[in-house]
């Protein structure tokens, strides 16, 4: 699929239930890479879902071609000095077509100043993704790290990408 169109914009109230789908998908993407398997009644855990509609520190956007959506992206920590882009994701169909990095481009620009990114290491896609991301907006002006997952020992370490954005 080719996507021409991208409109990135505030997920509202009433895109709740294509996010809540497109976040089924997200978590099932992410299962591969953390191991988790679904609840008993196939969703998954959704604290982060909940949140980026319902607290005033975090933003959800919503992603879509025309009438689809495509993607979503959660940013937090809106209330800190570094904003967090806590989940982002792009339906199959749609990536290696530009979008994301189109898309991630716009939901920070909204934003400018400090962010922080985690991915895992075994995503091969999203650390050529995300590097790629740092060096389009940054340049050579980011830093990675690995840091320990809070509450999980034995999970390997998420990286974090850092940048500043104007």
């Amino acid at each position: 699929m080719t996507v021409s169109q991208l409109f990135v914009r505030p997920a509202v109230a009433a895109d709740r239930a294509a996010v809540e789908r497109l976040w089924l998908l997200f978590r099932h993407d992410m299962s591969e890479f953390q191991g988790q398997l679904p609840n008993p009644d196939a969703t998954y855990r959704s604290e982060r879902l909940e949140s980026a509609f319902q607290d005033a520190a975090w933003a959800p956007y919503l992603m879509t071609s025309g009438d689809r959506p495509v993607g979503f992206a959660f940013v937090r920590a809106l209330d800190e000095p570094v904003r967090v882009l806590n989940s982002f994701f792009v339906v199959r169909a749609a990536r290696r077509s530009g979008l994301g990095l189109r898309a991630v481009r716009e939901v920070i620009a909204r934003h400018p100043g400090p962010w922080a990114i985690a991915f895992q290491d075994a995503n091969a896609a999203a650390v050529a993704f995300w590097r790629r991301v740092a060096t389009e907006v940054a340049g050579d002006a980011w830093i990675e790290e690995r840091r320990p997952v809070p509450d999980r020992p034995g999970t390997p370490p998420d990286v974090w990408i850092s940048f500043t954005a104007a």
